[in-house]
């Protein structure tokens, strides 16, 4: 049986570049570019690679960047933008929790929950940042975004979500449980055929220490957490109870 972000993503490209989280891609680009030092030289896998939007723009900046992705109707939508733009780009269909790679990249971008905070198991969220850890060399960086633990303890998830545009997928939390730290919510969005969609699905949110322990464990020796803001990620931002998502850098 399909899981529910399958579900979501098969018929899903054409509108999801038009969702409001996915509009922040040349800043988070400016901002993936300043922590790799501008270093063309490097090779880049994009993890959760979705339409291809943050890969596409770093092949159009002049990095070397493979994008990665569980979805063939994301995938297919990233290729037919990459051709457009006359860009050659390795856009291939992989299950994170069992990526091939070992020792091939110098840096692993994750960006706008692709993946990680998505599984229906905590150990299989782990396998997704194992297989990430497996993937790149020693030393080694990872920048990715998940969701922060720490905003359901202060705020409301529906008001979060009520505040974003009335176009685009429509986001209902219906529990939050404390002891997993997950939310159950009811999305309802129209698939690129115009079909209403309503899936039942449920989300991790991680606390700071949750992120280091495991990053630790898997062998990164520099970890910091920064709150993540749309299309404007910054070292200035310090993690607040009012981020919705945090920024994690680590180094191997």
């Amino acid at each position: 049986m399909k899981q529910w972000y399958e579900k979501l993503f098969e018929n899903y490209g054409e509108k999801y570049d038009k969702e409001i989280f996915t509009q922040g891609t040349l800043g988070e680009c400016d901002f993936i570019e300043k922590e790799l030092n501008f270093n063309k030289s490097l090779k880049i896998i994009d993890v959760g690679c979705g339409t291809g939007r943050h890969s596409i723009e770093l092949a159009k900046r002049g990095y070397r960047i493979m994008g990665v992705d569980l979805s063939e109707s994301q995938l297919k939508k990233a290729r037919e933008k990459a051709k457009a733009s006359n860009l050659e780009i390795d856009f291939v269909q992989h299950d994170t929790r069992a990526l091939p790679f070992e020792n091939q990249f110098d840096a692993a971008i994750m960006l706008c929950e692709g993946g990680f905070p998505l599984m229906e198991t905590d150990e299989m969220n782990f396998e997704i940042l194992r297989n990430v850890t497996k993937s790149l060399k020693s030393p080694g960086k990872l920048i990715f975004t998940t969701l922060n633990g720490l905003f359901p303890i202060f705020h409301s998830i529906n008001d979060f979500h009520g505040e974003g545009s009335q176009e685009g997928a429509h986001y209902h939390s219906e529990t939050f449980d404390f002891m997993t730290f997950r939310d159950y919510n009811v999305t309802t969005f129209t698939d690129d055929d115009g079909n209403e969609q309503k899936l039942a699905c449920n989300e991790r949110y991680y606390i700071p220490s949750e992120i280091t322990w495991l990053l630790k464990s898997l062998g990164f020796q520099k970890i910091e957490i920064f709150g993540a803001k749309l299309g404007a990620y910054s070292r200035e931002d310090k993690l607040t109870t009012e981020d919705y998502e945090m920024l994690v850098i680590a180094e191997k």
